[in-house]
């Protein structure tokens, strides 16, 4: 990759999660009129039209075990992946939910090392993590530290951070295919939604189009489909592509960060000296982790150490 697509990765990688950052808004406001499940498959929905309009192309079949990688990218990244995420937040504390699925960026690691001996990890890797993992528990309780388990919820938010660290990895496996991005994010948004035609009765879905008349449910639901799900997965499967899965899951410990920013400048929210410290550690805890080793060189016969490119 050229020094241009990787500036481009990390730009990616963070614009995701600053937009991501903000989706809590648009589904809160969504949440008065809509289910769960229904915001859900609307936003995905309007996802995929807007593809499909802006590239009204298909990815050819090739073979089964590719539109096998396919088919698991659309039920770990799409389906599975927010029914999880619901369903804890239903049962535990959103603090409880956002520390424990932080800890995606690690099981990406340990996946691509142990499991597709692809990637070693550096003692810098787990620093970053845990410095990274403290300054999120520390804006997710706000310096309550009595931390109520709910099993259920908790488990599934575990899950859900597993879950969207196969998902990266299988998206990384699929871009070695060079295909179109917008393409790639389509078809995943395609399997996704058809993944999730089964679950929709089982939680109560609703057609009730009726609501979108409303101004606000209309505008929050095209934010989260086409910023939040269309633009933002095909730039976090750029991120995948250029810079790898474990380099571009460690941003996801941005998203606390850019929360309590975006809650003091738009709710003017107070941000309280802990959460400043989280913040503070989370960013340290983000330069450990991408930081690259020193090459050790041997110059007229001293060690010297010097960048690696």
């Amino acid at each position: 990759m050229t020094s241009k697509q990787i500036k481009l990765g990390h730009l990616g990688a963070l614009l995701t999660i600053s937009i991501w950052a903000t989706t809590f808004a648009s589904t809160k406001v969504l949440l008065e009129d809509f289910t769960p499940v229904e915001i859900m498959f609307y936003r995905f929905a309007v996802g995929y039209i807007a593809l499909l309009v802006i590239r009204p192309r298909f990815i050819k079949y090739r073979s089964i075990g590719e539109e096998v990688l396919f088919m698991a990218a659309g039920i770990c990244g799409v389906s599975i992946f927010y029914l999880f995420q619901n369903t804890a937040l239903t049962y535990t504390f959103a603090s409880n939910s956002a520390v424990l699925m932080s800890v995606s960026p690690l099981f990406t690691a340990l996946i691509t090392h142990y499991l597709l001996k692809t990637e070693t990890l550096r003692p810098s890797f787990f620093a970053g993590f845990a410095v990274s993992m403290t300054g999120i528990a520390l804006i997710g309780f706000n310096g309550n530290f009595v931390l109520e388990l709910n099993p259920l919820g908790d488990i599934l938010s575990v899950l859900c951070a597993f879950v969207w660290a196969v998902y990266s990895l299988i998206i990384r496996k699929i871009s070695d295919q060079n295909y179109d991005n917008i393409l790639v994010t389509k078809k995943v948004f395609f399997y996704g939604l058809i993944f999730m035609l089964p679950l929709l009765p089982l939680f109560g879905f609703e057609t009730g189009l009726e609501r979108f008349a409303s101004m606000p449910n209309l505008l929050n639901m095209l934010f989260l489909g086409l910023a939040a799900s269309a633009v933002c997965y095909m730039t976090w499967n750029y991120a995948l592509k250029v810079l790898g899965a474990v380099k571009t899951s460690v941003y996801i410990y941005v998203i606390p960060v850019m929360t309590i920013v975006i809650s003091a400048t738009v709710l003017q929210e107070k941000i309280t000296l802990v959460a400043a410290a989280g913040a503070i550690l989370i960013l340290s805890g983000l330069y450990l982790s991408e930081r690259k080793p020193a090459a050790r060189q041997r110059i007229d016969g001293h060690t010297t150490s010097s960048p690696d490119a």
